[in-house]
């Protein structure tokens, strides 16, 4: 008659299933923000690491029941957790130097980059509970009562991971620092766990088998390679200067400006500032916005500025010098970028300016009607303007705080054929009366990616004002031989800009759909070269 080997201590094996599902997690949640700076933070690149962590638990869950019924689990449980603790410090500079070559993939390698951060230790992870419940049942007669006890304690560690990992730890510490805490915990656990099981049985039960040679030479190998995984943190490429709740953010200084400052988010050059001058715009899409602003209403009349998404708070500078006396409110969801902005990038409390910390959308609906000339909506997650900020539900708020004058002006950015562009345009007119299309004539005819800036009013829009100030605006940077072209994703380039209304922006748009909170698929309809 066969021995059955000695089970855990239920605390124990309640401890290793909470810790091993929860640390699932963590890696889980955790692994979007490695992949984010060069990948960026989009609807697919959420759905591929919540996808290769399902794959990974599927996988590890067969694997471990497999391995259970052939070897003994407690012979296996400590070396999971150890190898789980080392492929764990070894993700950090897996993800630097693969996300160099990987930065600005499509799919696949969005799918690639994600399955290389999550994939192994979250598969070593789920191994551990098949071979806690196999070393746990000594009578089929409590199967029901501990596989059901153990996978609720499994759920629950992931539930107080998830929690925990988006409510505290992203906001406290920087990934780098989750993950290799992570690793040493997994680490201790592992050994501690080791240590446990070689203590001598009680009586009557078998005591583990003593392991020699070949395999402490294993054990040594295994710490090792950890040891230098962690290691390699060190020296592997940082992409982030500043790893705020929401971005992974660089400021990076203009060699041919010496008071230029370009704001990185998550790979994509999103603001440029000159800390000397706030009426210097560097990208050619600040720049319609501005002549759009210069011709809304008589020179040196204040404007009252609505903004969802501060970014580097170019605009709200610029008005606040082309216009003294006006105000400028300021949506922003992400605080520790706006303390950057003040540390970094020269921003300093001005009259009439009003920063709110909190998402565009919410801050939105607070706003009193009718108080604002102006709305800029330049709020984005990586490249596309994030899905709620998109839709009819929102454009129509936005045409509720806008004076009977005001105009919003919305900057996105599309790649052809330009289903986005076209569908974003047809939501603002379906609100707004009067709409026009500011962009590259390039990006018009198809040929490239730029960003677009659309335009919506009650009231008719000042286009041969514009179109003159544009103009003007291209006249004078070819006089001075300057090239206005921004550091932008995607490159922005001197070439002519077309304003687009009418019947022309009518045969534009064509039959695209109108984007509303029940259907915004803003990610798909953004083509990716």
């Amino acid at each position: 008659m066969q021995t059955r080997p000695e089970p855990l201590p239920p605390w124990l094996a309640a401890a290793m299933v909470f810790l091993a599902s929860g640390a699932v997690l963590v890696l889980e949640i955790v692994g979007l923000r490695l992949v984010g700076p060069y990948v960026g933070v989009t609807l697919q690149t959420s759905s591929a690491v919540i996808g290769v962590a399902l794959a990974a638990i599927a996988y590890g869950a067969w694997l471990g029941g497999w391995l259970a019924d052939r070897y003994p689990p407690r012979h296996l449980l400590a070396p999971a957790l150890v190898l789980a603790a080392v492929t764990t410090a070894v993700t950090l500079p897996v993800v630097r130097y693969a996300g160099e070559i990987l930065r600005g993939s499509a799919a696949a390698g969005v799918l690639l980059l994600t399955a290389l951060a999550t994939f192994v230790p979250c598969a070593l992870l789920s191994t551990v509970p098949p071979l806690v419940v196999k070393l746990q049942l000594g009578d089929l007669g409590q199967t029901g009562r501990v596989v059901g006890r153990l996978s609720s304690i499994g759920t629950l560690g992931a539930i107080t991971a998830t929690l925990g990992t988006g409510f505290v730890l992203v906001a406290a510490l920087p990934s780098s620092v989750i993950v290799l805490t992570l690793a040493v915990l997994l680490g201790a656990a592992g050994l501690a766990l080791g240590w446990h099981l070689r203590r001598p049985a009680p009586a009557g039960l078998p005591g583990p088998a003593r392991r020699t040679g070949p395999a402490g030479r294993t054990r040594a190998v295994v710490a090792v390679a950890g040891l230098a995984g962690a290691g390699l943190v060190a020296v592997a490429p940082d992409p982030c200067d500043v790893e705020t709740a929401y971005h992974c953010a660089r400021v990076v200084a203009d060699p041919a400006r010496p008071t230029g400052r370009l704001l990185v988010l998550n790979s994509a050059r999103h603001s440029y500032v000159d800390l000397a001058d706030p009426r210097h715009l560097e990208f050619e899409y600040v720049q319609w916005i501005g002549a759009l602003a210069d011709v809304l209403a008589p020179p040196a009349r204040p404007l009252a500025a609505l903004h969802l998404g501060g970014g580097g708070f170019t605009l709200p500078r610029y008005l606040a010098a082309t216009r003294p006396g006006g105000s400028n409110v300021v949506l922003e969801l992400d605080g520790e970028l706006v303390e950057l902005d003040r540390a970094e990038l020269g921003l300093r409390d001005f009259p009439g300016l009003r920063v709110e910390v909190g998402d565009a959308r919410v801050g939105l609906a607070g706003e009193a009607a009718g108080a604002y000339d102006l709305a800029v909506g330049d709020a984005f997650g990586h490249l596309v303007v994030p899905w709620h900020l998109a839709t009819r539900e929102l454009v129509t708020d936005v045409r509720r705080v806008l004076r009977p004058a005001g105009c919003y002006a919305l900057n996105v950015i599309d790649y052809p054929p330009g289903r986005f562009v076209r569908a974003e345009v047809a939501t603002v007119a379906a609100v707004f009366p009067y709409v026009a299309l500011v962009a590259p004539e390039s990006a018009v005819n198809g040929g490239s990616g730029a960003n677009f800036v659309i335009l919506g009013s009650a009231a008719p829009l000042p286009l041969a004002a514009l179109r003159d100030r544009l103009a003007a605006r291209a006249a004078d940077a070819a006089a001075s031989g300057g090239d206005p072209a921004a550091p932008g994703d995607p490159a922005e380039r001197v070439e002519p800009v077309r304003v687009l209304a009418g019947a022309e922006l009518a045969a534009f748009v064509g039959g695209a759909r109108v984007l509303t909170d029940d259907h915004a698929p803003v990610d798909q309809l953004l083509a990716r070269p």
